[in-house]
C-alpha cells in the first residue's frame, strides 16, 4: 500500500479539494441538506473552523482551520464523508475492491491538502474557493451560486457582491490542476 507523506502540523489552516467517485454525478448539490447535517454532526464531535467553502456538483473545496495542537484532520473528513455516505440509499456503483473491503462507492478514497503557508496563500486559495463554481460553467457571477461561503464574505463586507462577474477575467494558480 503507498505510504502517503502528509503535513500534520497542529493548529494550522488547510486547503482541501474533495471529490465523489463519480465526477459526473450531482450527489453533493442534489443532498446538499445531507452534505450539511454530516458536517454539522461532525464538527460537533471534532471542531475546527471552516474559513471558506463552496460545494459543487461532484467536488468540494474548503480552507479550514484546526485547533490549537489538534492535527487530524483526516478524521473529520472521514466522518463528514462516511456520515454523508450512510444517509444515502444504496445503488452506486462500486468495484471489486470497494466491494471486497465493505466501502461505499460515493467518495474518492482519499483527498488532496495543501498547507496554508501565509496570508497571501490564505486569500488566493478563498480567491480560488469562491470563483470555482464560474471556472467550471456552473454560473456566470460567482454571486449566483448558492453553495458559497462567497456570501458570508459579501455580508460581511469583505468581498462586494459583484465581485468575479462576468465582466472580470481571475486566475488563480491554485486547486486542483
Amino acid at each position: 500500500m503507498t505510504n502517503y507523506r502528509r503535513d500534520h502540523t497542529p493548529g494550522a489552516t488547510w486547503f482541501f479539494t474533495l471529490n465523489l467517485a463519480d465526477r459526473s454525478s450531482s450527489l453533493l448539490t442534489d443532498h446538499i441538506d445531507l452534505l450539511r447535517a454530516s458536517f454539522r454532526a461532525g464538527m460537533k464531535r471534532h471542531p475546527w473552523r471552516i474559513d471558506a467553502i463552496v460545494i459543487l456538483p461532484d467536488h468540494l473545496h474548503a480552507l479550514c482551520t484546526l485547533p490549537p495542537g489538534d492535527a487530524n484532520y483526516a478524521l473529520r473528513w472521514r466522518l463528514i464523508k462516511s456520515g454523508f455516505s450512510r444517509a444515502l440509499p444504496y445503488g452506486e456503483p462500486r468495484s471489486d475492491s470497494r466491494k471486497h473491503k465493505g466501502e461505499r462507492g460515493i467518495w474518492q478514497r482519499r483527498f488532496w491538502e495543501h498547507r496554508i503557508r501565509d496570508d497571501a496563500d490564505f486569500a488566493r486559495h478563498v480567491d480560488y474557493i469562491h470563483h470555482n463554481p464560474r471556472k467550471h460553467g456552473h454560473v456566470e457571477r460567482v454571486a449566483d451560486w448558492p453553495w458559497s461561503s462567497f456570501h458570508q464574505y459579501v455580508k460581511a463586507g469583505i468581498l462586494p457582491a459583484n465581485w468575479a462577474g462576468a465582466e472580470d477575467e481571475m486566475e488563480c494558480n491554485v486547486g486542483e490542476r
